[in-house]
């Protein structure tokens, strides 16, 4: 768990940095800088563009991360890499044809009563690319077990180029046209230094020499694009369907209380980088101990963390609410109801890995195109009757019936289970402190109420972890933490 938790750790102070920055954009820049509806709009493309990646992508970035390491010789390592930068094309240049020639169709549909989208459907084509191939080249870099520079680049610089954009907007140096084309001129950007870091780690030599077990590499990329496009359809459907049924204003109150409960799940994020290629080394070497040791481990550091940032953020959100746009309040029953489902997931661990890195990834398709139809439907019937309330109540059932799948199936195929005493001991201790927390709040101005009551939480939450040992690897850290601080 060394390096685990080496670029883990640094994975999530890279990543919370990104949040921190798009915090203060989507909280206070953007819902003081733009109106609510082009707020939406921002919101609807890039969730549109997410959900088209994994078609974009053709599976690649996954199936490097799964077969790289199978390859022994620098020979059938070159002849595998030059497929993978060649493969997504057999998607994107189709598709560009298809925009191209039926553009006044797709444009309209996607609108729906919104006509404020149509102007600007062709964006979404070139940014679902720019974060296809960005996903390439960041699994490039993944498998030479180097994540930190990608993750800097996936969740801090186009928050850091955002808040530019925004500033610029504010001091009216941009239009809102040219702020839009710039944010996905951003994405563009960030591809281009992203490869050029991928390159640097390992230069491509173009070859197109037989690679072994092609079929099978040609096979895990095809299915796991449909199971690439689950995920992401279980993550981003929600706002694309309220464009559908609300005003497109909803989708920026929903996309801001998304964003907040998103938070929850940045270790998930973060620990995924590393331990994504680590999974697949030990599911190639046949290390079951290991692996088994790692589906623990990671759940259970994952839980106590993702606890712990659960309960900063629901016993502050009232006061948090306050500092925003009262148009967005709206959002609050989103916040908790998405936050559960956050702290859900990163009771998974390395779940999802196993399973992607498996031969069993095609079991986990069905049942991820089964949990996605699920998801649509829901949001078909909730939305029109609750609104986003109904969105996030549709999103946490879809996501609940899948992570119960996805444990199950594990513990069938590989009899192991990723939970311990010492996750229901977190699960007590997370009870504990929204019951003594929850209605305590002090007489002041919401940013020293979240301070003092932050401060609290922190204190009690971390004493009992460490004073309990409830996980072997965070109190090493503290130990090391106090040494660094005695000193």
């Amino acid at each position: 768990m060394g390096i685990v938790v080496n670029q883990s750790i640094k994975n999530t102070l890279v990543t919370y940095l990104g949040f921190g920055i798009g915090a203060i954009n989507v909280l206070f820049l953007y819902t003081s800088f733009l109106s609510d509806e082009y707020f939406g709009l921002v919101g609807y493309l890039l969730s549109t563009a997410n959900i088209m990646m994994p078609l974009m992508a053709f599976g690649v970035h996954n199936t490097i991360i799964k077969f790289y390491s199978s390859f022994k010789t620098k020979q059938s390592q070159n002849s595998f890499l030059t497929l993978m930068l060649f493969l997504p094309l057999l998607v994107i240049i189709p598709f560009g044809l298809i925009g191209y020639f039926a553009f006044s169709f797709i444009s309209s549909w996607l609108a729906g009563d919104n006509i404020i989208v149509a102007d600007y459907v062709w964006l979404i084509y070139i940014t679902a690319i720019s974060f296809a191939y960005f996903e390439v080249f960041y699994a490039w870099s993944k498998v030479q077990m180097q994540t930190v520079f990608g993750n800097f680049m996936k969740e801090v610089f186009h928050r850091v180029c955002t808040t530019i954009l925004l500033l610029l907007l504010y001091a009216d140096y941009l239009t809102v046209d040219q702020f839009i084309n710039c944010i996905v001129g951003a994405y563009i950007l960030r591809l281009v230094v992203m490869k050029l870091y991928a390159f640097s780690l390992r230069f491509p030599k173009l070859k197109f020499g037989r690679i072994p077990n092609l079929n099978a590499i040609l096979k895990y990329t095809t299915l796991i694009i449909i199971a690439g496009s689950v995920a992401n359809v279980i993550l981003e459907i929600d706002k694309f369907m309220i464009n559908r049924y609300e005003a497109i204003e909803n989708v920026a109150y929903y996309g801001v209380a998304i964003y907040i409960a998103t938070v929850i799940g940045v270790p998930y994020r973060s620990m995924h980088q590393i331990v994504n290629p680590l999974t697949a080394k030990l599911l190639n070497e046949k290390n079951k101990t290991e692996l088994k040791i790692l589906y623990k481990k990671s759940s259970l550091t994952l839980f106590i963390i993702s606890a712990f940032i659960f309960l900063i953020i629901i016993l502050n959100i009232n006061e948090l609410y306050k500092l925003i746009n009262e148009n967005y309040v709206d959002g609050l029953i989103v916040v908790f109801i998405i936050g559960i489902t956050k702290l859900l997931d990163s009771l998974l661990g390395n779940n999802n890995a196993i399973l992607f890195n498996s031969d069993y990834y095609r079991m986990v398709l069905v049942l991820g195109v089964l949990l996605a139809v699920l998801t649509v439907v829901l949001n078909i019937v909730f939305i029109p009757i609750y609104g986003i309330n109904g969105a996030a109540f549709a999103t946490f059932i879809a996501i609940l019936f899948y992570n119960i799948s996805k444990i199950m199936f594990v513990y069938v195929k590989f009899r192991m289970l990723p939970f311990s005493v010492n996750t229901v001991k977190v699960i007590v201790l997370l009870l504990v402190g929204l019951g003594v927390f929850y209605f305590w709040d002090f007489p002041f101005h919401p940013i020293v109420n979240i301070a003092l009551k932050s401060t609290l939480i922190t204190i009690s939450y971390g004493a009992l972890v460490y004073t309990l040992n409830l996980s072997d690897d965070i109190s090493t850290l503290l130990n090391k933490i106090f040494r660094i601080y005695k000193k």
